[in-house]
């Protein structure tokens, strides 16, 4: 009967260490970081994609178009209102979106999570 109350406590203590860090952070989790745009983006009014697309699936987005330029040598994107961009990150995206600590870095930082473009790619192809 000893051993029982034991165990019983035994288990309290542990479910109370592990669900530790669930509770004591319930109702604290930081907002989504608001973007800041360039004055050229504000002007363009209109990206690739709409915004709850981009938002959503930029990266899928930026995965199809790596493949069709480099496997297919295909440079052009047709929007789905008809409007022809070339595929690049570097001249594309970040012609309206250039300054990347504004713009890419603060929600990877929220989401914590670490894009390879990067390696590849210059953050500010046109020196701005």
């Amino acid at each position: 009967m000893k051993d029982k109350n034991k165990i019983i406590a035994g288990l309290v203590v542990f479910i109370a260490a592990i669900t530790f860090p669930f509770w004591f952070n319930l109702g604290k989790a930081a907002p989504a970081p608001e973007l800041v745009l360039t004055a050229k983006a504000k002007a363009a009014k209109t990206c690739v994609m709409s915004t709850e697309f981009m938002k959503a699936n930029h990266m899928q987005l930026l995965d199809v178009w790596r493949h069709n330029v480099v496997r297919r040598s295909e440079r052009m994107f047709v929007s789905p209102d008809g409007k022809l961009y070339d595929m690049s990150l570097s001249n594309t995206c970040l012609d309206c979106h250039s300054n990347k600590a504004e713009f890419c870095d603060r929600c990877h930082d929220y989401a914590s999570v670490s894009p390879y473009c990067w390696d590849c790619h210059i953050d500010n192809p046109k020196g701005e």
